[in-house]
């Protein structure tokens, strides 16, 4: 099998739930990853707007540890319960921020984006923004599997 993203909460291309929006309750989806390529030692993962005007980045969590193969619904909420290091996201947050976009906004795609790469930590200073930490990982990666998601349409609610 290939190295793959899922969450049981939407399929790949599906409606990003309400509660997983900041206009519901701004949780993390429940997320695992499966046949990670062949000397995985971390993973880092990032969620971003694909259709911005510019990349947003609404979620960064590194270091992830090799044996780990999810990351539970709501761990990197505003009450993080999970000790794994985040970057700054577009907000200005170290945690999950869901969507957000104004009343009538088209549907916009997001990408959830788990690297596997071949150092056990990057080493990042402190206070690092996701851009940094994305941009730190494509370097050490040895592949990437990708979960998509939509939110917005009609009313700017999920479609």
């Amino acid at each position: 099998m290939a190295f793959e993203l899922t969450s049981p909460v939407f399929e790949s291309g599906g409606e990003i739930p309400e509660r997983h929006t900041r206009r519901g309750e701004n949780i993390s989806p429940f997320l695992q990853w499966q046949d990670p390529p062949a000397g995985t030692q971390s993973y880092v993962l990032v969620m971003e707007d694909a259709d911005a005007t510019t990349i947003f980045r609404h979620w960064a969590v590194y270091d992830i540890p090799k044996d780990r193969r999810q990351l539970a619904e709501g761990r990197s909420s505003k009450a993080r319960t999970e000790d794994l290091p985040h970057a700054y996201n577009d907000f200005g947050n170290l945690h999950y921020d869901g969507p957000d976009l104004p009343e009538g906004s088209p549907l916009h795609t997001y990408r959830f984006r788990l690297a596997a790469l071949n150092v056990p930590t990057i080493n990042i200073a402190p206070g690092a923004d996701a851009a940094t930490v994305w941009e730190f990982a494509r370097h050490l990666m040895l592949g990437e599997a990708e979960l998509r998601g939509t939110f917005g349409g009609r009313d700017g609610a999920a479609a």
